[in-house]
């Protein structure tokens, strides 16, 4: 197997298409992970006229492709990387859209991939929770499975037109920052935090609402579950 390994950009990423897409034996990767000894080693540099061909091409045979290819890209599956890049030689083979044939498993394991990150976003659409900090600046931390923040920064931009926020992906230590006006997507760590008085006492009210609706007797742990996976309950303070 030819490992073709690249920097985690889409310049990157589609570079290496290009360089590996006649390579029978290819897999693309972006992570550190460890692969045979018996397996060769290519390293990619990205190239911005390679990238720009791919893409053009896959415009060409299916306008939406680069969309489903960048939540594969997002996803947590260990070989995204060449997941999305099974995915384009479908595309280019069919030379048309193929997300339909899910009998094909290359086309089923790309849609899988998509599925999981649409599926996330929809839950942290719901579960995201914003505290307001002294300076008045609401602050959203939370961890991922997938790499959600560029997707659902506009549903909140929307939500809370004119306000200043931030949504900090503890896990990727990248947060987007929301002045009321402009958004942008950076590195970031830990800040030091200081809630609100006002925060501090929704927080308090909020809880106490929480632990009169529950019913003591009746627990409803498993439902729970169900609904609100408990990798997210971790920012949630009514489970604090």
């Amino acid at each position: 197997m030819h490992i073709y390994r690249f920097p985690a950009t889409r310049v990157g990423f589609y570079t290496a298409v290009f360089d590996a897409y006649a390579d029978k034996e290819a897999f693309l990767s972006c992570s550190d992970r460890q692969f045979s000894l018996e397996d060769s080693e290519i390293s990619v540099t990205p190239d911005e006229e390679k990238a720009l061909r791919v893409k053009r091409k896959l415009k060409q045979y299916d306008k939406d492709s680069l969309h489903d290819i960048d939540y594969v890209l997002r996803s947590d599956g260990k070989d995204k990387e060449d997941a999305a890049f099974r995915y384009i030689r479908c595309i280019c083979r069919a030379k048309g859209a193929v997300r339909e044939r899910f009998a094909d498993p290359d086309v089923f394991k790309a849609q899988q991939y998509r599925h999981k990150v649409a599926w996330e976003m929809d839950k942290m659409y719901g579960f995201l929770r914003f505290a307001e900090t002294e300076s008045g600046v609401l602050y959203a931390p939370y961890e991922p499975d997938c790499d959600l923040t560029e997707l659902i920064v506009w549903h909140f931009i929307a939500r809370f037109s004119g306000e200043r926020f931030v949504i900090h992906d503890k896990k990727r230590k990248k947060a987007a920052v929301y002045n009321g006006k402009d958004c942008i997507v950076t590195e970031f760590h830990d800040p030091d935090l200081y809630l609100s008085a006002d925060e501090k006492d929704f927080e308090s009210l909020w809880k106490t609402y929480y632990d009169a609706v529950n019913i003591q007797s009746r627990p409803h742990e498993k439902q729970m579950k169900g609904s609100m996976p408990v990798r997210y309950w971790k920012y949630l303070p009514e489970k604090h």
